[in-house]
């Protein structure tokens, strides 16, 4: 059965490289676990390694989370559905809101089961996903502070998310305006102004965050070092903490072009050929994942000379060329995986997840970073 890979040493590695940036910046952060679908093994690792916040935008996720760590501050990323108000009480001590109704659901709720939820209400600065407009900031704060066992406890935005708006030190400058102007006019104080993530941190690297913005929410750069602004990666972090691996289960010299009139695959592509390869044959081997666990856009195999050729539901088609490697039936072929690859494979139960901790590396310890 294919497998998907987690390396504790990598992940351990790239959480200390960001603990000790944020650290230097006097910035709080927490770690966006949505990634891991709530698996169980994969969550352990995480909170094994972290002692931050874990968000996430699935409650069956959070519940997952409160079992294995009860005191760990869980917080739900999106703007609740008011019919969920009782288990975002249950399941997350905070919650992204943008509508005083939910706001007054979960109240409902935070009365019920005693408690204070806290909440931060985001802001729309420009990408069109969630968050209130601007001009309507200071009359919503208002309304919020009169809601009972509800705590407000910061501002954020949300960008590069939907139309890829990217973040820029001019959008934060506004959005710490914004949050000074409803300080002084309800005499208060917003604790957080949570306006960073993956895409963020670019600008941290290069002095470019202004000083008021003092939350971050990282899942992508701490999975996959990525440097998420540049679409590239950050020097000095791991890429691959994740690896998927599959079973070759069959091995055989076949023809380069298919035989036969064409009509549409699967996917509803019709897939087109070098009329070069006429008459040419390689060495192809099928492993036992397909298109209803992986994405075969999304990952590369690892080793040299092996082609993608392409997927059913459940196999997928390499070429091998000439087989340098020799690899026969009941070998495996490993694959680097990007975001959407892990997500998706973390979707399946048919994908087994792995735990690689064999080297047990020092949990506190600060790494220094690799210039």
């Amino acid at each position: 059965m294919s497998h998907i890979t987690l390396n504790t040493n990598k992940l351990l590695h790239n959480y200390n490289y960001l603990n000790q940036l944020f650290e230097e910046n006097h910035i709080e952060w927490a770690v966006v676990a949505k990634l891991l679908c709530g698996n169980e093994k994969f969550l352990k690792c995480l909170l094994d390694i972290s002692d931050k916040e874990v968000c996430d935008s699935r409650l069956t996720n959070l519940r997952h989370i409160k079992e294995l760590s009860p005191k760990t501050q869980t917080v739900y990323i999106k703007p609740p559905a008011k019919r969920l108000a009782r288990s975002i009480v249950k399941y997350a001590d905070v919650s992204f809101n943008t509508e005083i109704e939910t706001i007054k659901a979960l109240s409902d709720e935070a009365i019920q089961q005693n408690k204070i939820h806290k909440i931060v209400i985001m802001v729309e600065m420009g990408e069109l996903r969630e968050g209130i407009m601007v001009k309507n900031l200071s009359q919503f704060y208002g309304e919020v502070l009169q809601i009972p066992n509800i705590e407000i406890v910061g501002i954020g935005t949300n960008l590069k998310c939907l139309n890829g708006i990217l973040p820029d030190e001019k959008k934060l400058v506004k959005l710490n305006r914004f949050k000074e102007i409803v300080e002084e006019s309800y005499q208060t104080a917003i604790p957080f102004i949570s306006a960073g993530s993956s895409v963020t941190i670019p600008l941290l690297l290069k002095n470019e965050i202004p000083s008021g913005i003092n939350h971050f929410r990282v899942g992508e750069t701490l999975f996959f070092g990525t440097d998420v602004y540049n679409d590239s990666t950050i020097k000095g972090m791991h890429q691959n903490v994740f690896q998927l691996t599959a079973e070759i289960i069959e091995i055989a010299e076949k023809p380069m072009i298919p035989a036969g009139d064409a009509g549409t695959n699967l996917t509803g592509e019709t897939p087109i050929h070098d009329e070069k390869n006429i008459g040419k044959t390689s060495v192809r081997a099928i492993v036992d994942i397909g298109v209803l666990d992986i994405d075969p856009k999304n990952i590369n195999p690892l080793s040299l000379g092996i082609e993608i050729i392409g997927a059913s539901s459940d196999m997928m088609i390499l070429d091998l060329g000439d087989n340098v490697h020799d690899y026969h039936v009941g070998d495996t072929v490993d694959f680097s995986m990007n975001y959407m690859a892990v997500l998706r494979a973390m979707s399946s139960e048919y994908v087994d997840k792995i735990v690689d901790n064999k080297i047990k590396a020092q949990h506190h310890k600060v790494l220094e970073y690799i210039n």
